[in-house]
């Protein structure tokens, strides 16, 4: 599974408003709200399944990458969101530096194996220099997405 085919156009904030951690995750869930991808009726239990894997450590993992998730039975299937700062977010990160790039993600309660691959391959993925050089570069969502569809392992 790759972030390619979780995410669209409009699961991309190529400009994120949010300075700290909390307030980041809220923002990419409103936005898998607002494209359908969360039931609003649903939106508290997910933000809390996903707060609650937060408070167990910090899912910034260094590098200015950020991989908060969560699995919960309120999605029927791997949603996604993607976020960038251009400044930075505060996130509590292993090596204590800001985040840039936020990959959000959500998992159907039942599936562990898909939520274990999906963050490796997201972590994998970002580790890469030249990937997160060309998200930085990136102008719209439109371009993000097609970094992710271009640098994206064929598989």
């Amino acid at each position: 599974m790759t972030l390619a085919n979780l995410l669209s156009d409009g699961q991309i904030l190529p400009a994120m408003k949010a300075e700290g951690r909390w307030e980041a995750i809220g923002e990419l869930v409103d936005l898998l709200v607002e494209v359908g991808k969360v039931d609003p009726a649903d939106k508290s239990a997910v933000l809390e399944s996903i707060r609650q894997r937060e408070q167990t450590m910090s899912t910034g993992i260094g590098f200015g990458i950020a991989i908060p998730h969560a699995s919960s039975d309120k999605v029927p299937q791997v949603v996604a969101a993607f976020g960038r700062s251009k400044k930075g977010i505060e996130f509590d990160s292993l090596d204590g530096q800001p985040v840039f790039f936020i990959v959000l993600f959500v998992v159907p309660k039942d599936q562990f194996q898909t939520h274990l691959r999906t963050l490796a391959a997201i972590a994998k993925f970002l580790n890469d220099k030249a990937v997160r050089e060309e998200l930085s570069n990136a102008t719209d969502a439109s371009q993000i997405l097609k970094v992710f569809e271009n640098r994206s392992p064929r598989g």
